[in-house]
């Protein structure tokens, strides 16, 4: 038997509500599988925690979490109580950055049941690949002067070893999906990064002979993913302009809160974290409406990540065959709550 251990942290807002269903959820899978055991740990690491404590986790938590086989993560932040980028940085990005995830994946695909806001769209399934480690999202640079000639610089930072890591994911899954890469650039405005970023792709797409691959610039692409979503794949991008795509990606799903996202370590000496793309949520926080999918379909992607992924595909179609059945949460239609909707999916994979 495969026994794995998770790190769960709910963090703020929905993330209390809907991290405790998607654990019941993998609690039916590992009953219908037999060959598959989960022991889940707890951590309460939010704002409400730096409110009493001072810091978003104790100064041993990543040592806690190195422990893990994964960590499953709920939302991160709530802007009432704790600066967004305090709660960030000392959480989320802490540990994507300490424990070297490296690569964020996100899938968009149009699920039944679920009307796009698109106006006629055709049925799209594309994955994309964010480089998660440094690009845009670097911490160098600073501020320096006062009143009008006060200066910000912030300094984007692209290494081919972390480029070509993230393209190189990107091929590899094309391979097993419709073989089919798309870039995100922006070279005809941006001078040094973004051709660089060419180069990159066009050395690693050699090495992929069977796996067409393209390059798309940002604008263009983003309309593209609201015009004509169903001709990608698998698209790899920087770390700003797959955050951008990403939450495009759900938004013509129908709702962000139905988006599912994994934080890849590619070299295994840290455990790799699993989240929604949605965010805390503090609006709908404690009404029992929040959409759990996002956060089951992240459970789906972690079991993907341990090699389950017949069960992880089986998972996905049950989630696909409640929604088409009309059981939706608020934010995609319907008047179903949080366990409502959950109580569904567990009832479906005992049967």
């Amino acid at each position: 038997m495969k026994h794995l251990s998770i790190a769960a942290i709910p963090g703020d807002g929905v993330g209390k509500e809907v991290v405790p269903e998607a654990l019941r959820v993998l609690k039916a899978v590992s009953e219908v599988h037999g060959g598959l055991s989960f022991t889940f740990q707890d951590f309460p690491w939010s704002c409400e925690y730096y409110l009493e404590h001072g810091e978003m986790m104790p100064k041993d938590g990543l040592e806690q979490l190195k422990a893990f086989d994964s960590i499953f993560l709920g939302a991160v932040g709530d802007a009432n109580l704790v600066p967004d980028h305090v709660s960030l940085w000392g959480l989320l990005i802490k540990i994507r950055r300490e424990f070297e995830q490296v690569i964020n994946v996100r899938p968009a695909k149009q699920l039944s049941g679920i009307r796009s806001p698109l106006t006629q769209p055709k049925d799209f399934d594309l994955l994309v690949v964010r480089e998660n480690g440094e690009g845009e999202y670097s911490e160098i640079g600073g501020r320096i002067y006062q009143g009008e000639d006060q200066l910000a610089i912030q300094n984007a930072v692209f290494s081919r070893k972390g480029t070509e890591r993230a393209m190189r994911f990107a091929f590899q899954l094309a391979e097993k999906r419709r073989k089919h890469v798309t870039s995100a650039t922006k070279s005809n405005g941006i001078v040094h990064t973004m051709p660089f970023w060419d180069e990159v792709f066009q050395d690693v797409s050699k090495d992929y002979p069977e796996v067409t691959a393209d390059s798309q610039h940002i604008d263009a692409l983003s309309a593209f993913f609201v015009t004509r979503p169903e001709k990608f794949d698998v698209i790899v991008a920087s770390n700003l302009f797959g955050d951008i795509l990403t939450d495009l990606g759900a938004a013509i799903m129908g709702s962000i809160g139905v988006a599912p996202a994994a934080n890849i370590n590619v070299n295994g000496k840290y455990p790799s974290m699993f989240e929604p793309v949605h965010g805390s949520a503090p609006d709908i926080a404690g009404k029992e409406i929040a959409n759990p999918i996002g956060q089951i379909w992240t459970a789906k992607l972690m079991l993907d990540h341990f090699g389950e992924e017949e069960l992880g595909t089986h998972l996905l179609e049950i989630i696909e065959s409640v929604t088409a059945d009309g059981f939706l949460t608020a934010d995609i239609g319907g008047a179903y709550q949080t366990q409502e909707v959950t109580n569904e999916i567990i009832k479906r994979l005992k049967k």
